[in-house]
């Protein structure tokens, strides 16, 4: 079975080096295409490329697919499926009839459940248990094919997004490979429609949700914290500094939403609209991350 494989993160990485170590024929991957990055705005190669060169496989990074040539050289590729995972564009219908059997995406969510661009940061910014992988047809809107299987995973009441997602591209890459299985075996894999009713989104993060809100319950501020990290990551003004918020807990204590309650062995306690939470790792601006009680024996709280 031939396989066309397109992706372009770390979690796509993931699922392309379990396929192929699981022996898919990978005739060709598709990848954004080199972008800038660093002080040196150097172009850098995905980590879906620098997977599929060393694995010696054909890259195509096209922009988009509004040429004829573009979408012909796809076909050109006789893929029996094309697995997408995290690629970073709407595929036109020209590009999903390609396939023998279609297109499936391994997307971070239990659909319908947040559909759209950062599926499992939302599912920690609103303090859910439980999210998972879905794997689905691909059809031209937005995260709306036929579900054909899932996978489900707590999530650990200490846990940023970005654990979580380290965590979810294992279980992605599992699951694609038991879906490509399931073609390769000659299965009629048939999908579910998606429940319309329980549709919700999870659109791309912005940096103007950084700010803290300390009227929010200790347990949002928690969520929102590890929602945000690593990108774009809390922030918090304490004096004339601005600081990045990378770790918190939320622990007992009351008081005015935002008061200081106290320096401690682990962290400074910050008073929320109930409760409080422990902030036990923060990056002043311009400086580099430093657990709070280190920082601030430097730099001295008037509590």
């Amino acid at each position: 079975m031939r396989v066309v494989f397109m992706g372009t993160p770390d979690i796509a990485a993931t699922c392309l080096k379990r396929i192929l170590a699981d022996g898919f024929d990978v005739v060709g991957v598709y990848t954004q295409p080199d972008r800038p990055k660093g002080r040196g705005m150097k172009l850098v190669a995905s980590p879906v490329k620098q997977v599929a060169l060393d694995a010696e496989i054909p890259v195509f990074q096209p922009e988009n697919f509004r040429e004829e040539e573009t979408v012909q050289q796809l076909r050109d590729l006789k893929p029996d499926v094309c697995a997408v995972v995290a690629y970073g564009r709407i595929l036109p219908q020209k590009v999903l009839d390609v396939p023998t059997f279609g297109c499936i995406n391994i997307h971070a969510s239990l659909l319908p459940k947040y559909r759209g661009s950062a599926p499992y940061q939302w599912a920690v910014l609103d303090g859910l248990k439980e999210t998972g992988v879905t794997a689905m047809y691909l059809v031209r809107e937005m995260d709306a094919g036929d579900i054909i299987d899932t996978r489900k995973t707590p999530i650990g009441e200490n846990e940023t997004a970005g654990e979580l997602l380290d965590r979810l591209a294992v279980l992605g890459a599992e699951l694609l490979s038991k879906t490509l299985s399931r073609f390769a075996a000659g299965e009629r894999v048939v999908g579910t429609p998606q429940e319309e009713s329980q549709v919700s989104y999870a659109p791309m993060l912005e940096k103007t949700m950084c700010p803290i809100d300390w009227s929010k319950t200790a347990q949002q501020v928690h969520d929102h914290v590890r929602g945000l990290h690593p990108w774009p990551v809390a922030t918090m003004e304490l004096g004339q500094t601005l600081f990045k918020v990378h770790e918190t807990r939320v622990v007992s204590g009351s008081g005015a939403p935002g008061k200081i309650l106290e320096l401690n062995k682990n962290g400074l306690v910050v008073a929320c609209g109930e409760g409080a939470v422990e902030i036990r790792s923060l990056q002043a601006q311009g400086g580099k991350r430093m657990a709070a009680p280190d920082y601030f024996r430097g730099h001295p709280l008037d509590l």
